[in-house]
């Protein structure tokens, strides 16, 4: 009965989530399609809908797995740089950019994942700070290999070269990766459609996941590591599901990323970006879908509405983050808005 009862609860919140990033898509593209929108919010529709996904895939790692996760950007720098390539080698024998992107999105998210699962192997075996310092690391390792890399193509195929531009292109080839100048000429592709659609799916993804049995797995090894390994479950792999699916959605957000620029370099998924996404998630509170998605669209317009500020406008942002943190993390407003809510769902019930 409890668990039927946690399982509905996680339905009307999905159902909430869904709920509100579609009444906000239909909102935002009524606004864009009568000019109510200006070219600033219009150029940032794609990039929230990129960080959400990330954000929510983090989220698995921190807020449900209960392991701190720095190298999320790294894992969006695999599906933007692999996004890259396969659609510039797509150009010319697949015509529809939508395609192109949905091909593109599918490899970068299993690319990604793919590595994430390399990762897992070593990375999971530590706790703690040690496992945050690796992850950072691996982080760091894949935008330095980004950034030597040099790939080009023609009618022959795919050539590539590390470090040193030794890439010999034929008639009409043209490189998709010139190093530390990262992606040139990419095809944009991507639109607020796409990323909409992918938010959803991530969406359902997160809840269906947690609400399985691998999710309640995921969450007995959070709370009582050695507790679950008792009752029979394997903490390795059901640590590693988490890691995994978390960085193929990153993958699945970075291709989305890429294919919305002309170019784009390794270092714009650095050690900060990962941070911001880690802030995003413990802004929005650690297992809270919806509050993710909240405080990832609000910290992500927030520079942007503040860049009349010119040079305060960081430091107001500094400010509004430590804020927002001391308020979500005060007791007594937490202990305010239980009552409010336990108010509420009594006022329902009587009703």
């Amino acid at each position: 009965m409890k668990k039927n009862k946690k399982s509905l609860s996680r339905n009307k919140k999905m159902i909430t989530s869904l709920a509100i990033v579609t009444v906000a898509y239909i909102a935002l593209t009524v606004l864009k399609s009568t000019g109510g929108l200006t070219r600033m919010f219009t150029a940032l529709l794609v990039p929230v809908t990129c960080y959400i996904v990330a954000a929510l895939g983090l989220n698995l790692n921190v807020g449900f797995s209960g392991e701190l996760n720095l190298g999320q950007a790294g894992f969006m720098s695999v599906g933007a740089f692999s996004a890259a390539i396969v659609s510039g080698m797509l150009e010319t024998s697949i015509s529809s950019g939508a395609v192109r992107l949905l091909i593109a999105i599918i490899v970068g998210g299993i690319l990604a994942g793919f590595i994430g699962w390399l990762i897992s192997i070593p990375v999971l075996k530590l706790q703690g700070d040690y496992l945050a310092i690796v992850t950072l690391a691996f982080g760091q390792i894949l935008m330095s290999i980004l950034s030597n890399l040099y790939v080009g193509v023609d009618s022959t195929g795919l050539h590539a070269s590390f470090v040193d531009n030794n890439v010999t292109l034929g008639e009409g080839g043209k490189m998709l990766i010139s190093g530390p100048m990262g992606a040139v000429g990419v095809k944009m592709v991507s639109n607020f459609t796409a990323g909409f659609i992918l938010t959803v799916i991530a969406i359902i993804v997160v809840y269906h996941l947690i609400d399985s049995r691998q999710g309640r797995a995921i969450e007995a090894c959070r709370d009582n590591r050695i507790a679950a390994e008792t009752i029979g479950i394997n903490v390795s792999r059901t640590k590693t599901l988490a890691f995994v699916v978390s960085a193929a959605l990153a993958g699945c957000a970075g291709a989305l990323y890429g294919l919305n620029y002309s170019s784009f370099v390794a270092t714009k998924f650095d050690f900060n970006t990962s941070i911001l996404i880690l802030v995003y998630v413990v802004l929005g509170g650690l297992g809270n879908v919806t509050g993710t998605i909240i405080a990832t669209t609000l910290l992500v317009v927030l520079p942007e509405v503040l860049r009349f500020l010119s040079s305060y406008r960081m430091l107001i942002y500094a400010v509004v983050l430590i804020v927002i943190m001391l308020v979500t993390n005060n007791e007594k407003i937490r202990t305010f808005m239980d009552k409010l809510k336990t108010g509420r769902a009594k006022e329902a019930k009587e009703s």
